[in-house]
């Protein structure tokens, strides 16, 4: 039997039959010489993406090439300036002079209460009135015992008179005209005695009511009608002086060192945003010998917003110093004390020791260690050891 094949172009047998026989024999090595090309090609471009994105942004590194494979660390010269130092505090607001108000003389029942907390009162404003029912009938008493002293004596000073126009002639006797003057003079001073006994009766019913002792705000009210009150009865209110309040900052002794009365201050309660100003008025004498710390006392005049008792903070100003300014990464830390990573001449780190001041919304200051010209590692300095070699980039190249 015949069997006719059929080829036609699209066919395989119809390609390679077209072909010669060492074309036929190169072929696959030519296709794999196309896939490694491929390959490599795609590495290269995945290296040149990564070294793009690693290197993006970065600034060329002092040395140029020389550094070799050393890291690139940023490095900073801040020099010097002047700068405004800061003291943060915390604290709790008061009455710069409070006034604590009780019962003044005998007490008694509290018939009304006419002010309460967070009023203005006056001097001698009364506070609370005390019931005087009983001291007013005892008052009424003693000023009539006034008059019937003053009647004796008016009787005694008018026997005296007669009896002095009576001696001349005889009918009185000398030792009956010094009797009668005796009489006078006693007379005279039961007189004075009644007088002082309803004046202390007076003085008395009038320290009955409690009474403001000096114009200020009413920060407490412990009394209510009704009440009996006495002596021991305590605090009945407690009054802000003149509305004046202060701030009770504590700081640590070495900040303590740095302030002086009279310097401003400004303080924000807790739960708010807004700033009053006030000044140092008193500084602690003494330091606490459990927490190293000591006492500020601001004054603050009189606003809604100050609560005897509430907590604050407080940004002191504490003077101008001339001295380097760090960010906060650039300054580490340990049990040798403070210090930062400068990178030499020959690009090593090197550790410089610090004393470092007033923390300030832009950086730490450092008293002392530093000229400001000096190549200092800005972060990343926990990574490093001293005579590491490194890549200085100058912030901001």
């Amino acid at each position: 039997m015949n069997y006719e094949s059929s080829v036609t172009a699209d066919s395989p047998e119809y390609v390679t039959s077209d072909l010669s026989g060492a074309e036929r024999e190169n072929a696959p090595a030519r296709g794999r010489g196309v896939l490694i090309a491929g390959i490599v090609l795609g590495i290269a471009l995945i290296a040149a993406i990564a070294f793009y994105f690693m290197s993006a942004g970065e600034p060329v590194p002092e040395g140029g090439d020389d550094a070799g494979q050393a890291p690139a660390i940023t490095v900073i010269s801040p020099g010097s300036g002047s700068i405004e130092g800061e003291i943060s505090a915390t604290g709790t607001l008061a009455a710069r002079r409070a006034m604590p108000v009780g019962v003044a003389g005998e007490g008694g029942r509290v018939v009304s209460v006419p002010v309460d907390a967070g009023q203005w009162v006056n001097a001698g404003q009364v506070l609370a009135v005390i019931d005087r029912s009983v001291q007013n009938q005892q008052a009424a008493s003693a000023s009539a015992q006034v008059q019937v002293a003053q009647a004796d004596a008016r009787l005694a000073q008018a026997n005296l008179d007669r009896a002095l126009q009576l001696v001349d002639r005889g009918f009185i006797s000398k030792a009956d005209v010094d009797r009668l003057t005796a009489t006078r003079d006693a007379a005279v001073a039961r007189v004075k005695v009644a007088q002082a006994q309803a004046g202390e009766l007076r003085a008395r019913n009038a320290r009955l009511n409690v009474v403001a002792p000096s114009a200020g705000l009413v920060l407490e009210r412990n009394v209510e009608p009704g009440q009996v009150v006495g002596a021991g009865a305590g605090t009945l209110f407690l009054i802000a002086k003149g509305g004046e309040m202060e701030m009770l900052a504590r700081v640590g002794e070495a900040d303590l060192a740095r302030m002086s009365t009279g310097i401003t201050a400004e303080v924000v309660p807790v739960g708010t945003d807004k700033v009053y100003t006030g000044q140092i008025w008193q500084l602690s004498p003494t330091i606490d010998p459990q927490n190293r710390q000591g006492t500020a006392r601001i004054s603050l005049p009189y606003a809604e917003g100050l609560r005897p008792g509430g907590f604050a903070t407080a940004t002191i100003k504490s003077g101008t110093v001339v001295a380097p300014l760090l960010p906060e990464s650039a300054v580490l830390s340990d049990d040798e004390g403070s210090y930062v990573y400068i990178a030499d001449k020959d690009n090593k780190v090197v550790r410089r020791a610090v004393q470092t001041g007033p923390v300030t919304a832009n950086g730490v200051v450092i008293t002392k260690g530093l000229t400001g010209s000096e190549r200092i590692v800005q972060r990343a300095g926990g990574f490093l050891n001293p005579g590491q070699t490194i890549r200085p980039v100058k912030a901001g190249s």
